[in-house]
């Protein structure tokens, strides 16, 4: 499973949140997505990668822009947190 997090520009109400979820859930491979209206927050998760520019045209045709990517944190380890600490 993959999970990617962008960031969608423009959205005021719920009703751009429900049209950029049922766009990006229309992009081939999604099986999940998550719109967060305060954050601006756009997690789409799918069985294996996603095709970014199909989620970037998905959000477009909504009306929204998107920014970047967001990282995804390395996941913790027994070793530490994975950010480079010891």
């Amino acid at each position: 499973m993959s999970t990617t997090t962008y960031t969608v520009v423009g959205m005021t109400c719920g009703h751009c949140v429900n049209s950029v979820t049922e766009e990006v859930t229309q992009v081939p491979g999604v099986t999940g997505v998550d719109v967060d209206l305060a954050s601006g927050g756009l997690t789409v998760t799918g069985d294996a990668d996603i095709d970014d520019a199909a989620v970037r045209a998905a959000v477009e045709e909504a009306g929204y822009e998107v920014a970047a990517p967001v990282e995804q944190p390395a996941s913790a380890t027994s070793s530490g947190c994975g950010c480079g600490c010891k």
